[in-house]
Parts: C-alpha cells; sequence; structure tokens
C-alpha cells in the first residue's frame, strides 16, 4: 500500500530541488519532516508541505499508520519554462528563464 501527492508547476528550479530531495529519500516520514523543517534551502518550505499532505492522504485515504511511514520515492521533473526579457544596454535584452518544477512524493508503510 502506498500513499502519494503531487505538487505541480512550483516555480523553483527542479535542480534545487533535487538536492533537498536526495536528503529525505527512504527516511521516516517523521525524521523527513525534522530535516525539511532544519534545512536552510527555498526548497523546502513546499517540500514539507507536499509531505504533510501525503501523510494525511495515508492516513485519511488508506488508513496507514502515520508512525510507520516512509518515504519511498521521491522525484522531480522540469515543468514548463517561463520567459522573462531583462532590458541590457544599448537597446538589447537577455532572456531569462524562470523555471518550474512538477513533484511527485511517495509514502509507504514499514513491514
Amino acid at each position: 500500500m502506498e500513499s502519494k501527492a503531487y505538487l505541480n508547476y512550483v516555480r523553483i528550479a527542479p535542480r534545487k530541488v533535487s538536492v533537498v530531495l536526495d536528503l529525505i529519500r527512504n527516511k521516516p516520514a517523521d525524521l523527513a519532516m525534522a530535516i525539511l523543517k532544519h534545512t536552510p534551502k527555498a526548497a523546502c518550505e513546499p517540500l514539507s508541505k507536499l509531505l504533510k499532505s501525503a501523510m494525511a492522504n495515508a492516513e485519511n485515504n488508506h488508513n496507514m499508520d502515520v508512525s510507520r511511514l516512509y518515504v519511498a520515492s521521491c522525484s522531480v521533473s522540469q515543468g514548463p519554462t517561463l520567459k522573462r526579457i531583462r532590458p541590457r544596454a544599448q537597446g538589447r535584452a537577455y532572456r531569462i528563464n524562470k523555471k518550474t518544477s512538477h513533484i511527485t512524493l511517495v509514502l509507504k508503510e514499514m513491514e
């Protein structure tokens, strides 16, 4: 039995999210929450909300024991890129790519 939660179109680069996901992969859910709370990265806030959502899904939809949950798998893929333009000297323009992420989190119960 597994519980999934998705977070789409997050305005943070997938590369920055994957650094934090590597910290919590295969960890118990309560330890993963503590790691996210004490890690000074921008991706930690949306990831902690996603982890809370996955834990609530497990408890309410699948009748799983919250104390025995662990992060079975977590992944991030790139969403659409928002293209913006920054004015530069002599009438030129530089492109700024604002990347988005799609994050998937899967919780399972320990045996």
